[in-house]
């Protein structure tokens, strides 16, 4: 015989696992863990009615301890999570089922860590393509610890109405479809995970339903055999009948096929090896699993060993369309001898599992009012959309900030002076040196050892009325002004009458004799390329009437700002009256000044930083203190 044997221990007789590997009660750690599956496990619980979920730890590498929400039926759980194997073990020594989702390159290590921990019995590896040697030395330790491995490459097993590994048997639905909620009589091993669902469903038709099923995993050396499997539903008293659904390359099969023989296995067999159709390939052909090859030895082939199950006398179909004919004649067999009894309260209906809300959403059986709304951004897709163009298109068509901020803000492309002064005003704002509040409260922030955004939000803060804020404001009375026709003259005296200080106009250092050079700057950029400027030309006019009162009453940078941004939505024809109305209510023009200011504050914070400068105290010669005594408490 070939030497690719999955039998990969000589003493067979030596290696004598538990019979029963699972139960109502088992307890089990999943190993670098994954939603779905977890989900799919608690699920499954529910639905055997166990009284508590099957997971009771969770391992994710180097993480600190903490836990994970699932649902378990209607109600949500937490399961612990740690970050090494050795604290789950601890925490929960009565979990004897370790499930391992790391990936083939760091299996073995996580796997052979499981199998030294003395409470751990059976150890099942999801990943495909562990390397040989590793999985053979993941063998060799578990059968001198007489421990059990279900893989490499298995998608786990399932003992029907007790316990089922990660995504075994797949969704609810098909739990239920297939009564693996409760147990039957058969025990079933395969390789495949994909064909044991196939294999379960068949079952569920033609027996009383599956006790056991075990997929061991289609690499080409599995952790535990068709024979191992086989001998222990051999030792257990529930399983009246045995199913194998093989496949051809390897020997593993004809382990239990020398088992019939010699008498270790009485109990019925039904077996098919899948791969009969590889005779008519001239050449190997790769058959899914690395271990399913043809163009081996003759015995390797499907038909050889089909043969060889017919000559021990298990029940062999011609085809695999008539498998499910054999396990139905088998089964009647069994009921007619009385060795299983038909127990018609065993098919009662399963508690309901609640349905996922995004898997009913997806099919469409559910609705419910959104949470957030947002009509500037979509992240749903491949790649963001700003207003409804994808990022890869602003980036290859060389899009500017200011033609971002005019999506995201007013979720429309404007003209591309505007977008330019968007950018102007950014520039200009960024900073006004140390001294101003903002400045200030951010380099004290940073020189008290804050973090960068505690120095920007500290800074942030004193963006107001009297301080950068101002912006909204000016906007909001120039536009009054003009729109109901106000001389400037009844402008500003009417806002002295009702004691309010015109937002725009003034300023502590600048004056008619030492202007603003940003205001300058931005009435030039206007005249020049803005097609009406009626809110500025405004603004001028109270500028000149104010300088006859006091010589640092100028239009300063907020007052400049605020009329030239209603001259620009006025101008570019892309906003209705009741637009711009809004936009000013709402407060938009201040987000300029705080978008741009944000640049400085972060350079201060920043700047401070680097210096290393100490903690600020202000000092006490800079303070007037006029303290009373107080004649008594």
């Amino acid at each position: 015989m070939s030497n690719n044997n999955n039998n990969n221990n000589n003493n067979e007789y030596e290696y004598n696992p538990p019979a029963k590997l699972f139960s109502i009660n088992t307890q089990a750690i999943m190993y670098n863990w994954k939603s779905d599956p977890v989900q799919r496990m608690t699920d499954f619980d529910f639905l055997c009615k166990r009284k508590n979920p099957s997971l009771v730890a969770l391992v994710t590498p180097g993480a600190k301890k903490g836990n994970a929400k699932v649902f378990f039926g209607p109600n949500e759980i937490l399961i612990p999570v740690f970050g090494t194997v050795e604290a789950a073990v601890e925490a929960f020594p009565a979990a004897d089922v370790f499930i391992n989702y790391a990936s083939f390159r760091s299996a073995y290590s996580s796997s052979m860590l499981a199998l030294e921990q003395a409470s751990i019995r059976t150890v099942v590896i999801i990943a495909e393509g562990v390397p040989v040697g590793d999985a053979r030395r993941l063998i060799a330790k578990s059968r001198k610890l007489n421990k059990v491995v279900i893989g490499p490459a298995t998608v786990g097993g399932i003992q029907a109405g007790s316990f089922k590994i990660g995504d075994t048997a797949g969704t609810v639905d098909n739990i239920i479809a297939c009564k693996l909620y409760r147990p039957g009589c058969v025990g079933f091993v395969s390789k495949s995970g994909g064909l044991s669902n196939e294999m379960y469903n068949i079952l569920s038709k033609t027996t009383n339903g599956l006790f056991e099923g075990v997929a061991i995993g289609g690499d080409v050396f599995s952790g535990s055999t068709f024979l191992d499997h086989c001998l222990r539903y051999e030792k257990i008293d529930e399983i009246k009948m045995i199913v194998i659904l093989g496949e051809l390359g390897g020997i593993s099969e004809y382990g239990v096929i020398e088992a019939i023989k010699e008498g270790r296995i009485t109990k019925p067999v039904c077996a098919w090896v899948s791969g009969t159709c590889a005779k008519v390939f001239p050449t190997e052909v790769q058959f899914g699993h690395a271990g399913a090859k043809s163009g081996g030895n003759q015995e390797e082939s499907a038909e050889s060993k089909n043969e060889a199950f017919r000559k021990v006398g298990a029940k062999v179909p011609d085809s695999f369309d008539n498998f499910p004919q054999v396990i139905r004649e088998t089964y009647q067999e069994l009921v007619a001898q009385k060795i299983v009894t038909v127990n018609e309260e065993s098919d009662s209906d399963p508690p309901v599992v609640p349905i996922n809300y995004n898997t009913a959403y997806k099919e469409g059986r559910v609705r419910r009012a959104t949470g957030l709304v947002s009509t500037i951004c979509d992240d749903r897709g491949e790649e963001p959309t700003y207003a409804g163009f994808k990022i890869s298109e602003l980036i290859e068509n060389d899009v500017t900030i200011g033609d971002v901020l005019s999506l995201l803000w007013f979720k429309r492309k404007l003209p591309k002076y505007a977008t330019k002064f968007i950018e102007m005003v950014l520039i200009l704002v960024a900073d006004h040196g140390p001294c101003v509040s903002g400045a200030h409260n951010t380099i004290v922030a940073a020189r008290a050892g804050k973090d960068l955004v505690s120095c920007l939000a500290s800074g942030m803060l004193t963006i107001g009325p009297r301080f950068g804020g101002a912006i909204d404001d000016a906007a909001r009375y120039f536009k009054k002004a003009v729109d109901d026709n106000l001389d400037v003259i009844d402008f500003v005296e009417g806002m002295k009458k009702k004691g309010i200080r015109i937002p725009g106009i003034g300023h502590r250092i600048k004056s008619a004799n030492n202007l603003d050079k940003r205001v300058i700057l931005m009435k030039n950029y206007a005249s020049e390329n803005f097609p009406t400027t009626r809110y500025l030309d405004f603004a001028l006019q109270v500028e000149q009437y104010t300088l006859k009162k006091a010589s640092n009453l100028v239009l300063n940078v907020d007052g400049c700002i605020g009329a030239l941004f209603l001259d620009l939505m006025e101008s570019c024809a892309a906003f209705s009256a009741d637009e711009i109305d809004s936009i000013v209510e709402i407060g938009y023009l201040n987000g300029l000044f705080v978008l741009g200011r944000s640049i400085g504050l972060i350079g201060h914070a920043l700047d401070q930083k680097r210096l290393n400068t100490p903690l600020y105290r202000h000092p006490s010669d800079d303070v007037y203190y006029n303290v009373t005594t107080v004649d008594q408490f």
